[in-house]
């Protein structure tokens, strides 16, 4: 084998019907090569097994790739209704645990493989016919409805690389081997341990980012621009090998809090571990736990650790060397990168430069086998790690299609790696790719060290997103107008209604960034808010773990000002634990979430894609006498509601049909409107310094009847 087992696809192209048959090609291969990952699971029970407490059991990525490609393609136009609505409620969102012990699986009721097979079948049919009839114009923009296709077929690799790490960390009799992914032949004898000598870097400029006509597919944060001037440093000849970190372990580097920071002790004392996750005790020695095989250590392989096992080997380096060690900053890594004499991704041909892309096997290879300039695996082999938090470039926005693939991520607590590793596809192999981390993910990446003056670049701290932080500060911000805050004041309203009855159990749907949630969990015992956006959760499980959040509000033009969202001033920090948000389509809840008490839509209804589904599913969500408190301006707009989903502001039958109309007429059978209602709140947005949205809600208030 020589060749990447998929190449990477470009956005132009010669004719566009050729480029269709190619994108349908490699969405094909894509979608087969992830199957055939998981014929590694060895009976039943390897589906609903979580290889570790911090992620599901495989089963749910087995069709949340599938998932995606029916939710993206919602979100951009090219089908109109779901496939299977309750698979994709269960496989819609993955998750990015807050810290290494907080996912809770209590919840979940996952569906059978057969089940799922056939849904998989149906989504690849789907596909399909997208890709047949969807006119095509090259070359393919980041504005192009193609844009949700290639987001898939990239989305698919990203996820047969991280359950490749899942499979690897299940019990080895859970699993068996799998020819489509042999791994590097064992070697006939123990093969020498190269040394790693720091080797000079020359400085200069490095200039990061990819340019909107860049041809080839890219996520968010890869798109803008970075420059930095470096001076001349020093990096290891070779990545970590598994014989150098021996050194660190045998000299009780595990057992020692002065090595690993604050954050990497905490995690090490959490987990009591003393060596690597893929190292295996046993009395012949040290062994490597590949994907679906054990095998003597080989020493001579890159080391794969998580950060703060990489940071702490460089702290402990430091002190055997006598000089600052350290993990490269991402500007240093592409330095290396630039000087290696390595052409782009998509004209490597027939031999791929290294291990990558499975193009020589599955699983990493000795750390001084693929020479890149005066350096080895300067990409390819494992992932490296870096000191840089990901971070948007100047000019960053966001997709429509994936507004939370990144921007959660902007939180200093996401490291870049770099590189690729020998499972890496698609946008994975490119130059610009970045992907971040938490410090304590594993994934099959390793490291190499620098000796280096060069200042570690400021990443971001405030929030800049332009809506998340229009939001914080609608929710967090001050009064203006003389009118109240809306979020607070739309939750007093709420438990002014409940009255003095014990309050059990309440949802905040379309909860944002958590105001009103917060002020909830002063009446009720449990809070859940729940946000079609993954970026507005984050906001709010920020702030209920840390009371605090940053953002940056525009003043004019590109000038901005910095504030903060503070629980303790607003009185609301003391029951901030009663809250729980979690991501999730109001129009698609998941099982669980019912037999609430008391529900609250604040400014949702009129952004819903179903409005009349949603007002329909309370009634088996809301526990008899419990509420559901509505409140709405009624800005229909075909942008978020087709039109025929209206359930007011439209004429029906010649007559005027208004919104309050709508709601009883679906509510009626099963709510009472409370008496003194509808009643107006207004609410004032503020855009900019000098622009503010002053707009009037409408509330209702409706009781289920027993």
């Amino acid at each position: 084998m020589g060749e990447m087992r998929i190449h990477p696809l470009r956005l132009d192209g010669r004719h566009g019907e050729e480029k269709r048959e190619e994108i349908r090609r490699v969405f094909h291969q894509t979608f087969s090569l992830n199957e055939s990952l998981y014929e590694h699971l060895h009976g039943d029970a390897a589906w609903f097994t979580q290889a570790i407490s911090l992620r599901h059991p495989l089963i749910f990525y087995f069709g949340h790739t599938a998932t995606f490609y029916t939710n993206k393609f919602l979100v951009a136009g090219l089908i109109d209704q779901h496939l299977d609505a309750d698979l994709e409620s269960i496989f819609a969102v993955g998750v990015d645990e807050m810290s290494w012990d907080d996912l809770d699986e209590t919840h979940y009721d996952w569906p059978s493989v057969e089940r799922v097979r056939p849904y998989r079948n149906q989504v690849r049919e789907m596909v399909d016919g997208v890709i047949s009839r969807l006119p095509l114009d090259l070359p393919i923009t980041w504005d192009s409805p193609w844009w949700a296709v290639l987001m898939g077929i990239e989305h698919e690799n990203i996820h047969i690389e991280t359950s490749s790490v899942l499979i690897r960390q299940l019990p080895l009799d859970r699993v068996r081997p799998v020819a489509a992914f042999t791994p590097e032949p064992l070697a006939p004898a123990a093969e020498a341990l190269p040394g790693n000598p720091l080797l000079p870097v020359a400085g200069g400029r490095v200039q990061l980012g990819k340019a909107d006509d860049d041809l080839h597919y890219g996520w968010d944060n890869e798109y803008g621009s970075h420059q930095q001037e470096l001076q001349d440093f020093a990096a290891s000849q070779h990545l970590v090998s598994n014989g150098e970190f021996l050194s660190f372990v045998e000299d009780g580097g595990y057992r020692e809090a002065r090595w690993w920071g604050e954050e990497g002790d905490e995690w090490r004392r959490f987990t009591h571990t003393e060596h690597p996750s893929f190292w295996v005790p046993s009395p012949a020695g040290w062994r490597l736990r590949l994907i679906a095989e054990e095998r003597p250590m080989p020493w001579n392989w890159p080391v794969e650790v998580n950060y703060h096992e990489a940071a702490a080997f460089c702290r402990w380096k430091s002190a055997q060397l006598g000089k600052k060690i350290r993990l490269p900053s991402e500007d240093e890594w592409r330095r290396l990168r630039d000087l290696s004499g390595l052409a782009n991704h998509d004209s490597w041909g027939e031999l791929a430069p290294a291990q990558i892309g499975l193009a020589h096997g599955a699983s990493p290879c000795p750390v001084d086998r693929y020479q890149h300039g005066a350096f080895y695996d300067v990409v390819g082999n494992v992932w490296q790690w870096t000191e840089t938090p990901i971070y948007p470039f100047d000019g960053f926005r966001v997709h429509p299609y994936y507004d939370d693939f990144t921007v959660p991520t902007f939180d200093q607590r996401h490291n870049l790696m770099k590189g690729g590793s020998f499972i890496s596809l698609g946008n994975e192999t490119q130059t610009e790719a970045r992907y971040a981390f938490r410090r304590h993910f594993f994934q099959h990446a390793g490291f190499r060290y620098v000796a280096s003056d060069n200042a570690l670049p400021e990443t971001p701290v405030y929030e800049t997103d332009t809506a998340v932080a229009q939001y914080c500060h609608f929710h967090f911000g001050p009064d203006y107008f003389g009118v109240a805050n809306y979020a607070q004041a739309i939750a007093d309203l709420a438990l002014r209604a409940w009255g003095d009855r014990p309050l059990r159990r309440a949802l905040d749907i379309g909860c944002s960034v958590g105001r009103s949630s917060f002020a909830l969990a002063r009446g009720a015992e449990q809070v859940t808010g729940i946000d079609f956006s993954t970026r507005f959760v984050q906001v709010a499980a920020r702030l209920q773990e840390k009371g605090r959040f940053p953002y940056a509000i525009t003043e004019e033009g590109e000038l901005q000002s910095h504030q903060w969202a503070d629980l303790s001033t607003l009185g609301l920090a003391e029951t901030a634990a009663r809250c729980q948000f979690v991501q999730g389509d109001a129009c698609n809840l998941k099982p669980m979430h019912r037999d609430f008490d008391l529900v609250l839509a604040a400014n949702l209804i009129d952004r819903l894609s179903d409005p009349a589904q949603f007002l329909r599913d309370m009634a088996e969500r809301i526990v008899p006498g419990g509420l559901l408190v509505l409140s709405s301006p009624y800005t229909w707009l075909e942008d978020f509601t087709p039109r025929e989903r209206w359930i007011g502001g439209v004429r029906q039958d010649g007559e005027s049909r208004n919104t309050l109309q709508g709601l009883r007429a679906i509510l009626g059978s099963h709510f009472d409107l409370q008496p003194g209602f509808p009643q107006d709140l207004p609410f004032v947005i503020r855009e900019t310094a000098r622009k503010y949205q002053h707009s009037i809600a409408q509330v209702t208030v409706w009781q289920r009847r027993s």
